[in-house]
Order: C-alpha cells, then structure tokens, then sequence
C-alpha cells in the first residue's frame, strides 16, 4: 500500500512538472500583407518592447548584426520582382537583418530565411546591401513596429520604428514595360482596353497624346461614363486646351447630375472653376 502510494505521489509530482501553462509571447508576432503594383509583400516579424531600457547603442549594439526584431530572423516575401537599394530582388522569401548606427542603418536582404536571429548569418548570402539615414523622432515608440507607407503604384516604403528612431527603406516595382506590353498587345486585339490604355499613358508614360486618343474612344464607346469624360477633361486641361476640357467636363457633369453622384458632382464643379 505505501509503494502504491508513494508512485502515486511521484505520477502526481511529474504532472505538475511537465504541465503546460499558456502565456502571453514577451515579443509578438505579427504579419503584414500588403498588396503593392501588380503583387504584394509579406512581412512577418517579431515585436518587443522597450520596458524602460536603453534600445540603440545598448540592448541593440551600434555596428553590429540585428535580427531586425526578436525571436527567429525577420522575413520579407515578394510575390512579384522589385527594386530595393537600387537591385533587382526576384520573388521569393529573405531575411531582414539591419546594421544600426547612431545616424544610418546599414539594410540587408539575405538567404538565411531559417536562421533564428542571426545565428546561422552568412554574408556570403547577403542578397543586397546598403545604407540609409535614420531619422530622430519627437516622441518614442514602445513596441517595436514596422509598417508599409506612402504606397503609390510604381513605389512604396517599409516604416521600421522603434524608441525615438525611425527608418524608410524605398522599394520600387518593376511593372512599366511589362504594363506597356500588355496595354499595346491588347490594343491589337478585338476588345481594346482604351479606358485602361489611357490611364496607363497619362499615369505612368506621361503621354498626353496617347492617353487623349484613347480616351476619347474609351467615352465613344461608353458614353454614360461620367468618370470617363471627367479624366478626360483633366487631360485637356492639362495639355491647354481649356475648351475641351469645359465641354468634356460639363458633359460629365450632366451624367453625373443624373446617376446623382455628389462625388462626381463636386469634383466637375471645382474643376469648371479651375478652367474658368
């Protein structure tokens, strides 16, 4: 009896030993999906806090290899090919790592996508490197944060922010010529994009002459298209032929009145005003 006590005891004793407790992670993770020109960015990374420590120059020496967060390496993936530090980066997943200082950060896209932190870091698998300013911020930032910002179609930043230091890491889309191609091989086909082929030569070829043609067939084809008629106008104007721009606007002004859009309704209205 007292052996069958005893093991009864030691069973009871292991279990309050091997039992598993939940608890909040010291330095969450977080994912950040962004759609960006023609693809997106995934980033996942890990967040700890400040908790009245010295960040830069202390706990995140200066001239030395940081993770870029906590826990295991921090990880960008791109599902279409960009531009970062002036090269090319194909698709597929890299490591972030960053080398602070006290007024730049050196920015490394690496391999070493399993690495927990830095162990495991190689330079010799460095994708790209390079160096950028860092900025001084009026007030801190507790949690580590990293954000996507100032998202335009051909370009957008990568926010790093922590304590009272910031970082904006440029990334560029490698989309006009393959936009240009598809725009011009679609235009020799049967349904032609004219409406899409306008903006693309006034948006991102900068080609008034182009972007007018073929607006003005985009509204021939679809001529309740009040938003067609407005960017039409806008081109006019934009290229000095106010009269035009008068009567293409006071046409989608008209349209607008009777689908009874106030958004479309406002905006001929402060137009009309400018080209007067």
């Amino acid at each position: 009896m007292k052996k069958l006590l005893f093991a009864s005891t030691l069973l009871f004793a292991a279990n309050i030993v091997t039992a598993q407790v939940k608890m909040p992670a010291p330095s969450s993770t977080q994912t950040i999906k962004q759609d960006f020109a023609l693809g997106n960015i995934e980033l996942t990374y890990s967040r700890p806090s400040i908790k009245g420590r010295k960040i830069f120059g202390d706990l995140v020496p200066f001239n030395t290899v940081w993770r870029t967060g906590a826990n295991s390496a921090t990880i960008l993936k791109f599902n279409d090919a960009v531009e970062i530090g002036g090269k090319k980066i194909d698709t597929g997943s890299y490591a972030l790592y960053t080398i602070p200082s006290a007024t730049s950060w050196e920015i490394i896209l690496n391999k070493g996508t399993s690495n927990w932190g830095t162990n495991g870091y190689k330079e010799s698998d460095d994708v790209v490197r390079f160096k950028l300013p860092s900025i001084l911020m009026a007030s801190s930032i507790e949690t580590f944060s990293m954000q996507f910002a100032n998202i335009k179609p051909e370009s957008c930043e990568l926010h790093i922010m922590w304590d009272k230091t910031a970082l904006a890491i440029p990334i560029k889309a490698l989309i006009k010529d393959r936009m240009r191609a598809s725009i011009e091989k679609a235009l020799e086909g049967d349904k032609k994009p004219y409406w899409q082929a306008a903006q693309f030569y006034n948006e991102y070829d900068k080609n008034n002459e182009k972007a007018l043609v073929n607006i003005t067939s985009a509204v021939g084809a679809n001529p309740k298209a009040y938003w067609m008629f407005l960017y039409k106008a806008k081109i006019e104007f934009a290229m000095g032929d106010k009269k035009a721009a008068m009567e293409s606007s006071k046409k989608s002004l008209l349209l607008a009145k009777e689908d009874k859009n106030e958004d479309y309704v406002k905006m001929n209205e402060d137009l009309l005003k400018k080209i007067k």
